[in-house]
């Protein structure tokens, strides 16, 4: 019996008993619907993650203050002795494989333009702030190291705040208060959406550091001049970022006047950290998804494998009759294995079609990040037929062994 026919056999007997072919396709269902949504799930969280990275830049260096403390109390991290304008220009003076580093300080405050106001995220940055960062300017210009250093009242604003204060028109050139403090809109930034953490990206003002300490955030009455609470050092590509990280280290540690052996009262953050932290997430999410794949076909290969066993129960009489007029062992196997595969096969596609609803529902009404890939296809149409060849093999085998005297007999 050809392959054609043993299918179009297979179609036949499936149709025969509608309601079991489906109870029984129903473990391969539901066990290729959730490979695909959960394997959706898990690539757009990958290429987030790695948007996240790419938008931060993968050759960046955070340096912050470590935990203080004070009368036997610790604080948070960034709450030891601040940086200052001299570890800024140290580090970029001394460290060739820096191509942009600035200084950070942040503040809350309102901001106002005639009968809008709105109150926002106010960051202090050098001139390289942008380029360390990796934001892009959508139009106008960045301020300059002289407007640093007279502490002009000079801003770049984000897309929120052009929508909330000028009605989304072009601000450049015009003028409004940041704490009652008249700043020029020097430049816009491109959208850049929501962080990680949810946080709005685009609300917030950048305006040259020197500027906001002084008339903002009130950092000019610290008891630390020019104090500096965080620096991005954006390291040339191709530079090695353990050396990298170790020198700016070692740098600080001298400035600071750390003793040998002592510990460092200041943090480097790595982002390579953070992308080999991510391949073992990667790694383990993969783990998990091919344990909660295997079980979830198993299931649904012992549903086939019984059914299919019910099945050659049931036909024992057809058998006989089959071999009675001439059919060998092999085609009675092939009959139930191909059976087997055509019960996966159609369960695969119909869990294939039910995972790529549930994602498009998900990405549609959840934030949850998705991304359906071409592969997932075959991946779930190849499981399904192995798990058809796997948990059909014995039942078709033992559907070739009878005895065609005693399946003839069989009632």
């Amino acid at each position: 019996m050809s392959l054609l026919a043993c299918f179009k056999v297979a179609l036949g007997a499936l149709r025969l008993n509608a309601l079991r072919t489906l109870l029984a396709m129903l473990g391969i269902i539901i066990g290729v619907a959730s490979v695909i949504t959960m394997s959706s799930i898990s690539s757009g969280a990958q290429q987030r993650i790695e948007a996240i990275i790419d938008s931060l830049g993968t050759n960046l260096l955070i340096i912050r203050p470590g935990s203080g403390g004070f009368g036997g109390r610790r604080g948070g991290a960034g709450t030891n002795t601040p940086f200052t304008e001299r570890d800024v220009t140290a580090l970029r003076n001394e460290l060739p494989d820096i191509s942009a580093i600035s200084g950070e300080v942040n503040a809350s405050a309102p901001v106002v333009l005639g009968n809008n106001n709105w109150t926002t995220n106010v960051v202090g940055g050098h001139q390289d702030y942008l380029e360390a960062r990796a934001w892009v300017l959508k139009e106008g210009r960045l301020f300059s190291q002289r407007e640093v250093s007279s502490k002009a009242k000079v801003a770049i604003i984000g897309q929120t705040i052009v929508k909330e204060l000028f009605d989304g028109s072009s601000p450049i050139g015009e003028k409004f208060r940041i704490k009652n403090i008249p700043f020029e809109v020097i430049g816009v930034l491109s959208e850049k959406g929501q962080s990680s953490f949810g946080t709005d990206q685009d609300d917030l003002v950048i305006a040259p550091i020197s500027t906001v300490r002084a008339r903002i955030s009130g950092r000019s009455n610290s008891s630390v001049a020019n104090a500096v609470p965080r620096i991005y050092a954006l390291m040339t590509p191709g530079t090695d970022m353990t050396q990298a990280q170790a020198e700016i280290e070692d740098l600080l540690r001298e400035r600071r006047r750390i003793k040998p052996g002592a510990e460092d009262d200041f943090s480097v953050r790595n982002l390579a950290e953070f992308i080999r932290s991510r391949t073992e997430t990667q790694r383990i999410m993969g783990v998990l998804l091919a344990i909660t794949a295997t079980i979830s076909l198993i299931v649904g290969g012992i549903g086939i494998m019984n059914i299919m066993l019910v099945s050659v129960t049931e036909r024992t009489r057809e058998i006989g009759v089959r071999m009675a007029i001439g059919a060998r062992g092999k085609d009675i196997m092939t009959q139930f294995l191909v059976e087997a595969i055509t019960l996966c096969f159609i369960g695969g596609l119909i869990g294939l079609a039910l995972g790529a609803g549930l994602t498009a529902a998900l990405a549609k009404y959840t934030d949850f990040p998705q991304a359906f890939e071409g592969s997932f296809v075959i991946v779930a149409v190849a499981a399904s037929t192995l798990v058809g060849v796997f948990f059909g093999f014995y039942p078709a085998k033992r559907a070739s062994k009878l005895n065609p005297i005693d399946a003839l007999r069989f009632e």
